[in-house]
């Protein structure tokens, strides 16, 4: 399993610091007990490598095929890999390297926001903006507790029946949520933003709002997607620690280790 730090911060539109995500994580993984109690399992044991840094100067287009590179070239080495961001954008690099490999897959988006405009603030590799990329790339999406949007996503949804459930949804979602991933292929990428999450468990992320997911139901959302599909990546984003949060940096840490868990006992 590969863990793949990409500090990426360039657009971000509110809240700042997310490019300080991938270290607070990893700093807070220190903490993270080995017995993982959900997977029933101890996932370091398959062994977790740390890949250099991500190198973050220079244009979006030359960050995101540096992610590209480095995501595609470790899943041709066969291994699980996980991107650590930085805002949301990183997503793109990461699924580009997924499609060379695999070609178009299924992608799971856990997020508060659509991230479906086709640009914002001039840029069509706006954080705002990954899952209309991913749309255009050919992949096709299941997006879940979405509750902030503007008009122009809304149409999209409506046009495309894109699979949303909604954030006043995830109350009882689990029965929605294997219906939608019926609609996707057997081999998927789950992108996982952490705004998903509600503010009271989750404040430290640039845009934290308000009817969001909470610990245990997400876990078993994600159980569901790691038993029914073969997810071969994934991306955890837009961490923005603050020094009198630690425990946001501690609960991205157990996500990203019990995501591991549940891979390691499901994978195929």
């Amino acid at each position: 399993m590969s863990i793949v730090s990409a500090p990426f911060e360039r657009t971000t539109s509110y809240g700042r610091g997310t490019a300080e995500g991938p270290d607070a994580i990893l700093e807070a993984s220190r903490q993270v007990e080995y017995w993982d109690e959900w997977s029933r399992q101890e996932p370091f044991r398959l062994g977790i490598v740390g890949e250099p840094l991500v190198e973050v100067d220079g244009t979006p287009d030359e960050v995101l095929a540096r992610i590209r590179h480095l995501v595609h070239d470790r899943l041709a080495q066969d291994r699980f890999v996980v991107t650590l961001g930085g805002e949301h954008t990183v997503t793109v690099g990461a699924l580009q390297g997924v499609r060379e490999h695999f070609g178009a897959v299924g992608v799971v988006q856990f997020d508060a926001h659509a991230d479906l405009r086709e640009e914002y603030e001039d840029s069509p590799l706006s954080h705002a903006c990954v899952m209309k990329r991913a749309l255009d790339a050919g992949h096709s999406t299941v997006a879940v507790g979405i509750r902030a949007l503007c008009a122009e996503e809304q149409s999209l949804i409506d046009r495309e029946s894109l699979a949303v459930i909604w954030g006043w949804q995830l109350d009882g979602a689990m029965a929605r949520f294997d219906r939608f991933l019926e609609r996707l292929p057997e081999t998927v990428y789950l992108t996982f933003d952490l705004d998903f999450f509600d503010p009271s468990i989750m404040p430290a992320t640039g845009t934290p709002v308000p009817g969001g997911g909470l610990w245990y139901p997400t876990l078993e959302l994600l159980d569901l997607l790691f038993r029914r599909k073969r997810v071969v990546a994934m991306d955890i984003v837009e961490l923005a620690p603050r020094p009198d949060l630690h425990g946001c940096d501690f609960l991205a840490a157990s996500l990203l280790y019990k995501s591991l868990g549940l891979w390691q006992r499901y994978r195929r």
